[in-house]
């Protein structure tokens, strides 16, 4: 006697999504999303919920394809829409990631760690900064673990003290400008002497006193209790000073000084090897300039294959796509760079004042 297959039916199994979990009233709900777009959605980059959701369905368990009751839909957000509820869950639910995905966010940090590291630090010797790739390798010699819960900013704080252990390698210094009243600016001048700070240029106008300076980061917050006393004021040119020049304004939220270090006896040698390597990188980077790249978001020759496709993860691109999204024209980096930092810098500088 042949017996027919029963064959359940009530379930709809979800595979290959990225969950985003709510628990409210006691209960669980959540919705199915594709990959890599909840972030998209919560950054402001996209914009379509369709592109978001792969269903306005509401789930106990989308893996198991279970469905949410109504009643339990009313009791903990008092409406049964389930357009609204997947909106609610997916603004302030928790994000389920899965294993390869949480290697990108990891490598995606990683990178972003070695570029403030890269941005904030200089070869003491050259005065100049080293390479993402110098830095990502340095970051591998110490065992460094990207914390997926701290701020990628503190976490290369932590990083770059921990490199002055082993390395030739040091903040970049701040670039400042004080200005004071003429009676005050020899004691404006003899603290910074006494910081070690290099003085580059001095004006007067009337009884006022200009003095543009270049001093270690740990010096912020005495600068700003000197100038309170001094009754004068303090402005910040760039947080981050190279030799050939060029500044790097980021968001400064550190405001410890640098523990002191004793360089070991192979401090040259290693700068050296260091060195070799930098010069190799260029060489390698000028041999494959012939092709270029352009990025039509940003408006901009990129250069090789590998510098077109770090331009795309970088935070410049990125701000522009969103600018693109909004029918807005792109920015330059500087530009870029100062609109991205703008608010962060302004409550950065509030945490100085007493």
């Amino acid at each position: 006697m042949s017996k027919t297959l029963v064959q359940p039916i009530g379930q709809k199994r979800l595979t290959n999504v990225a969950v985003v979990r709510l628990k409210k009233h006691g209960m669980r709900f959540e919705i199915a999303c594709y990959k890599n777009k909840v972030l998209s959605w919560r950054s402001g980059v996209e914009k379509d919920l369709d592109e978001v959701l792969q269903s306005h369905t509401v789930y106990t368990n989308v893996s198991k394809g279970v469905l949410a009751k109504s009643k339990d839909l009313m009791k903990a957000f008092e409406t049964d829409d389930q357009t609204k509820i997947c909106l609610e869950i997916l603004d302030k639910g928790e994000l389920q990631v899965a294993g390869k995905e949480r290697e990108m966010q990891f490598a995606s940090q990683f990178r972003d760690i070695a570029t403030i590291v890269m941005q904030r630090t200089i070869n003491p010797e050259t005065q100049r900064p080293y390479t993402i790739s110098m830095i990502e390798r340095l970051m591998h010699e110490i065992h460094f673990a990207v914390d997926p819960n701290s701020n990628s900013k503190k976490q290369a704080l932590e990083v770059i003290r921990e490199l002055q252990k082993h390395f030739p390698i040091k903040r970049a210094p701040m670039r400042l400008r004080f200005t004071v009243t003429e009676q005050n600016v020899s004691s404006l001048l003899e603290k910074l002497n006494a910081w070690n700070a290099s003085i580059n240029s001095r004006d007067e106008s009337a009884s006022q006193i200009s003095v543009v300076c270049e001093i270690e980061p740990g010096f912020y917050r005495d600068c700003e209790a000197l100038v309170r006393n001094l009754q004068g004021r303090v402005e910040v040119l760039a947080y981050s000073v190279h030799a050939e020049g060029d500044t790097q304004v980021d968001d400064y939220d550190d405001h410890e000084d640098i523990p002191s270090r004793s360089e070991p006896d192979s401090v040259v040698q290693l700068t050296e090897r260091m060195q070799k390597q930098t010069l190799t990188s260029k060489k390698e980077g000028t041999e494959e300039e012939v092709k270029q790249n352009k990025c039509s978001t940003c408006n901009v020759v990129v250069g090789d294959a590998k510098q077109y496709r770090e331009h795309f993860k970088s935070d410049w691109h990125k701000h522009n796509l969103k600018r693109k999204t909004r029918q807005l024209p792109p920015l330059s980096a500087e530009e870029c760079m100062a609109d991205m930092d703008l608010d962060d810098m302004r409550s950065d500088l509030k945490d100085y004042s007493f």
